[in-house]
């Protein structure tokens, strides 16, 4: 892939800050091993910083500095190593069941030393109330009625999830609300993030998992 490529453009500063030395390194290890690998596609290594690493940089300013996160479906990392590098103090867990994605992932964590990172190899399912995860992401996973159940196993009550959602996020919202309304979901909806800040903000579909202990995954 040509080194231009690489480069990160100028909003990229302003989004990953100190983190940025962190990014770059992210998007040379994506580009070379990740392609290699087929955990990425070859053009999406053109498109790096815009499509993947920023898009999942600005959901750092919904979620807290110091926190126990989940990322379902990690897959390449997307958004969870992002993530742990703007959020160090934050602990974060990859959740990933393919074998050759998971060695990726730690490889990753690894050769950029976030020590606030553990790989899970397993399903969502697998997990479900043992991680208790403050905040719990999502990006490209599944739709909303089947990622809901998903993730609400993997989070505390009343934890936070946040999924990575497209331009038909409302409607996915819309024909997902039984399911959310069935696992007692609150704070439900649609926000942007990164909104004057990247050229394309990020949409998120954004719900607390029910408060009560009791709550359930929807399988």
């Amino acid at each position: 892939m040509p080194p231009r490529a690489l480069q990160p453009p100028d909003s990229a500063r302003a989004v990953f800050g100190h983190a940025l030395p962190l990014a770059q390194a992210y998007a040379a290890l994506l580009a070379s091993a990740g392609v290699d690998r087929g955990i990425i596609g070859p053009s999406e290594a053109e498109r790096i910083w815009d499509r993947h690493l920023l898009n999942c940089a600005v959901l750092a300013t919904l979620i807290p500095r110091s926190c126990l996160l989940a990322d379902l479906g990690s897959g390449a990392g997307l958004p969870g190593i992002v993530l742990a590098m703007m959020r160090p103090m934050a602990q974060v867990v990859l959740v990933e069941p393919m074998a050759r994605r998971t060695a990726f992932l730690m490889e990753c964590v690894a050769e950029l030393d976030l020590r606030n990172v553990t790989v899970q190899r397993a399903r969502a399912e697998d997990l479900a109330g043992q991680v208790e995860a403050d905040v719990v992401t999502a990006r490209a996973v599944a739709r909303l009625d089947r990622l809901a159940g998903l993730a609400s196993g993997l989070a505390r009550p009343g934890g936070l999830v946040l999924a990575i959602k497209g331009d038909a996020a409302a409607a996915e919202l819309d024909q997902a609300k039984s399911v959310l309304d069935r696992l007692g979901a609150t704070h439900v909806g649609v926000v942007s993030a990164g909104v004057g800040v990247i050229r394309q903000p990020t949409t998120v579909i954004r719900f607390r998992t029910a408060a009560s202990s009791a709550r359930r995954s929807v399988r």
